[in-house]
């Protein structure tokens, strides 16, 4: 408890982008997030208070941190589960606790739990070898293996379309699972949070858009979605918050096929297909975040605008004109777009932050945005 104000004091594991715009939310509680931040020069770290330095990986550090925290959080799922289940076994109040964040963290898990649960999933299989991933295919290539643990924005999946390919992949040595490569028309994102009273809010059904394994735009809602398929995707999200024991933010990714809705990962945090809820909906996926990790009542998940569009703005190429003066020619051009910068180092294709535009028209507003963003990346 922060004695100054008689409020709980909330620490979130990892200081990237999602801890930074958490801590943001934070004040408007009459909070200042505490956060565990590998650098001080990462994201959060820049712009929080209390910024203890060390890594997810340590279980020493960890602990230093928790200490004084009323509740601890993740930006990540990457922190070990053994670590977690040390703390929780010491009474550090933990959201998501070990036993619903596994299913984030080990795609094995995640499956075997999800059929157990009746949940649509994707044919799937443990693999260990060659053979195996052969069998599997049983000559339908490709098919899809991923990392059992650490894969994200594309990292730790491969479309792998031989038997020569899958013996490349196996001699790797890293854990697979594989998967059926899904006809999908489209993805999308159901985003729901739940509090350790069980309490609920469903934002909106979002579309995702994909390149390269990275998001690029999320729509919300997503267009053209029928109000039943909508309805099942967020009781879908509900049902597994309340049968996992999720605690905070669950997103249920999704893909949509002609057979209906298939789940293809889930994430145990504020998520990038929830970024537009800053000011497209009534509560932000990071207030509600909080909200639920405290134990508070959830807030209005409607939307305030009836289209919303957030396109990620992705590091592009050195030279060109300084982000301050794209920022400056952004604001003349498009003034209603709300700019997110992440205080990253520019790499080509990073994530360095996001654009969100909101209005009445879908295809005005997606033009808008996607012009806002492409203008911050390449300057031209």
């Amino acid at each position: 408890m922060d004695t100054r104000t008689g409020l709980p004091v909330v620490g979130m594991v990892g200081g990237g982008q999602l801890a930074r715009m958490t801590h943001q939310a934070a004040i408007s509680l009459g909070q200042s997030l505490r956060v565990l931040s590998e650098k001080p020069d990462d994201s959060a770290a820049l712009v929080a208070a209390d910024v203890p330095i060390g890594t997810h990986t340590d279980l020493a550090a960890l602990r230093e941190f928790a200490k004084g925290c009323d509740a601890v959080t993740f930006d990540h799922e990457h922190v070990p589960t053994e670590h977690i289940e040390a703390l929780e076994s010491e009474g550090v109040k933990i959201f998501p606790g070990s036993k619903a964040l596994v299913f984030a963290q080990d795609k094995g898990l995640m499956r075997e739990r999800l059929a157990e649960l009746g949940a649509p999933v994707p044919r799937w299989a443990r693999i260990a070898t060659a053979s195996d991933v052969e069998t599997f295919a049983g000559g339908s290539w490709p098919v899809v293996a991923k990392a059992t643990r650490g894969g994200y924005d594309g990292r730790g999946v491969w479309m792998v379309g031989s038997p020569e390919a899958a013996a490349d992949l196996v001699s790797t040595g890293i854990p697979l699972i594989v998967e059926e490569k899904v006809a999908l028309k489209r993805e999308l994102a159901a985003l729901v949070a739940r509090s350790p009273f069980g309490q609920v809010a469903a934002y909106p059904v979002v579309e995702t858009v994909q390149r390269d394994g990275i998001c690029v735009e999320v729509i919300a809602p997503a267009p053209g979605l029928s109000d039943e398929c909508a309805l099942e995707a967020q009781q879908l999200a509900i049902d597994l918050a309340n049968e996992l024991g999720v605690v905070g933010l669950l997103a249920v990714e999704l893909f949509e096929t002609d057979a209906g809705i298939v789940v293809n990962e889930l994430a145990m945090r504020p998520h990038n297909s929830g970024h537009w809820t800053i000011e497209g909906a009534r509560t932000s996926q990071f207030e509600q975040h909080l909200r639920a990790v405290l134990d508070y009542p959830m807030g209005s998940t409607a939307l305030a605008a009836p289209v919303v569009v957030m396109a990620n703005v992705l590091g592009g190429e050195p030279g060109g004109i300084s982000i301050d003066e794209r920022l400056h020619h952004l604001f003349a051009e498009v003034p209603d777009a709300r700019v997110h910068l992440y205080g990253k180092q520019v790499r080509p294709g990073r994530k360095i932050g996001h654009v969100t535009v909101l209005g009445d028209d879908l295809t005005e507003v997606r033009a808008r945005a996607a012009r806002a963003a492409k203008w911050l990346q390449e300057g031209v």
